[in-house]
C-alpha cells in the first residue's frame, strides 16, 4: 500500500480504475508514473481518456472479467477499449452516466444501485460475469461511491449499516470494514485505487486511516 496523487489529485478514485487484469488511467499522466504503478499493481496500465473525460473511475465499472462505460461512448472508443484491455466491454444503457458510483464490484460479486432497475442488473451480470443484488450504503443508492472493493475487502462508508456491511460481504465474497480516506473524507471510492495485489490511497490518508486500510485489504 502506497500513497499516491492522480493528476495532481489525492482523489485518486475518481480519476483511475484497477482490476486483477488490468488497470486505466486517464491521458497525460507521464510515462515513467504510469510503469511505477503497473509494476506497482502487477497488472497493464491503460491511458485514455472516456468520452473526452478524465474521470475514469467515477465514468466506468470493472473487474478482471469486464468493464461497464456511459451509454454515450462511441462505438469507436468502446472497440478501442476491448482491444485494449481484452475483456468485454459494454455500454451501460441507462439515463444515469457515473457507472462507477452505481456499482461496487469484485470478481466474484456486484453490488448495483437500485436506480439501474433490472434490466440494468441483468446488464452487470452479463459484462462482469458475476451475481449482482441490489443494495445502497449509508443509505444512498451510490454503493460504488460509498464503498471501495477489490477481490480481498471491501471498505464502506462509515456510516454503513450491519445489513449493509452483511450485504457486501456476502455477495463479493470478501471481509468488510468502514473507515474513512484522505483526512477523513467518507466517501470511501475517491480515495482508493487498487487489487488483490497492492492498494493505492490518497495521498491526504492519514496514518490511522492506512492502518484501517491496511487490515480490510491485506
Amino acid at each position: 500500500m502506497t500513497r499516491a496523487n492522480v493528476m495532481g489529485s489525492p482523489n485518486i478514485g475518481v480519476f483511475a480504475r484497477a482490476t486483477d487484469s488490468y488497470a486505466i488511467f486517464p491521458e497525460g499522466i507521464p510515462e515513467r508514473k504510469l510503469e511505477r504503478v503497473s509494476r506497482f499493481l502487477g497488472v497493464k496500465v491503460v491511458s485514455l481518456d472516456l468520452g473526452y473525460s478524465k474521470l475514469i473511475g467515477v465514468l466506468s465499472a470493472a473487474n478482471s472479467k469486464g468493464l461497464l462505460i456511459p451509454h454515450y461512448i462511441t462505438s469507436e472508443e468502446e472497440k478501442l477499449l476491448r482491444e485494449k484491455l481484452k475483456v468485454e466491454v459494454k455500454r451501460l444503457k441507462s439515463k444515469y452516466t457515473s457507472a462507477g458510483n452505481l456499482i461496487l464490484a469484485n470478481d466474484v460479486g456486484a453490488v448495483v444501485s437500485p436506480l439501474l432497475g433490472k434490466r440494468g442488473l441483468a446488464t452487470v451480470e452479463d459484462v462482469l460475469g458475476v451475481e449482482a443484488v441490489h443494495g445502497s450504503v449509508a443509505g444512498i443508492p451510490l454503493p460504488g461511491s460509498m464503498a471501495a472493493a477489490t477481490n480481498r475487502g471491501a471498505m464502506l462508508h462509515p456510516q454503513a449499516s450491519d445489513e449493509e456491511l452483511k450485504l457486501v460481504s456476502e455477495v463479493l465474497k470478501v471481509r468488510v470494514g468502514v473507515g474513512t480516506v484522505n483526512g477523513g473524507v467518507s466517501y470511501v471510492s475517491s480515495g482508493i485505487v487498487g487489487n488483490s495485489r497492492a492498494v493505492l490511497v490518497g495521498s491526504l490518508t492519514t496514518g490511522p486511516e492506512l492502518m484501517t486500510v491496511s487490515t480490510i485489504f491485506e
